[in-house]
């Protein structure tokens, strides 16, 4: 089978794909392509889409027909495309951001950074988890650095990989530094809201799709 074949008959686990609003970091509020993956191995106590976790009970779709997705949200006013998960980088996204990069739109990862990068992204928002570090070159390639926080000991996990991920860039932009209350957690409300009042290169993210109520 040749390349072109063998990309148009893959496929990937996919949970859901929506047209909604981004909701957290820096592009929250602009319209966006969602398209979340099955499988995740890493096992967060808080996550909101435990559902994705298992790779096996979420349907295959082919790469064809997540490309056609894209080039109608295209023309729907999407203006980017954001890859999720469950975990996405447990997949090679390779074959994926190739048939996603004929729609034109940019193409965001959102990505605990526990896998090898795989894939051409315009923007990668990397949230990294104490209990699975991140691996350094997703550190360095991460646009924006996204800490959940619960608790003071997060706060000194956000600076120790802000430090790793702005380590040995050169003349490449630093992440933006984010942190984000963890969800109906006022501990970690309070936390995060007087750490950026304080500190002057993070700021604050919420999840306003929660807030909001939109998908």
């Amino acid at each position: 089978m040749n390349p072109t074949a063998a990309a148009s008959s893959a496929t990937l686990p996919v949970v859901e794909s929506f047209h909604s609003l981004q909701g957290e970091g820096l592009h929250s509020g602009r319209s966006a392509l969602f398209i979340r993956l099955g499988g995740c191995s890493v096992g967060c106590s808080w996550c909101d889409t435990k559902h994705s976790w298992p790779a096996a009970v979420h349907p295959q779709r082919s790469l064809d027909d997540l490309a056609a997705e894209a080039r109608k949200a295209a023309t729907d006013g999407a203006a980017f495309v954001v890859i999720t998960g469950g975990e996405p980088l447990e997949h090679d996204l390779a074959p994926l951001t190739e048939a996603l990069a004929a729609a034109g739109l940019p193409l965001h990862l959102e990505t605990s950074g526990v896998g090898v990068p795989s894939g051409a992204f315009d923007w990668i928002t990397l949230s990294p988890k104490p209990h699975r570090p991140p691996h350094p070159a997703t550190l360095a390639a991460c646009q924006e650095l996204k800490v959940i926080v619960h608790s003071a000991a997060d706060l000194a996990f956000a600076e120790a990989m802000a430090r790793e991920a702005t380590a040995g860039r050169g003349e490449v932009a630093a992440p933006l530094l984010l942190l984000q209350p963890g969800w109906d957690c006022p501990a970690g409300q309070a936390l995060a809201i007087d750490y950026v009042r304080h500190h002057p290169a993070w700021r604050l993210s919420l999840q306003t799709h929660k807030w909001l109520g939109v998908r």
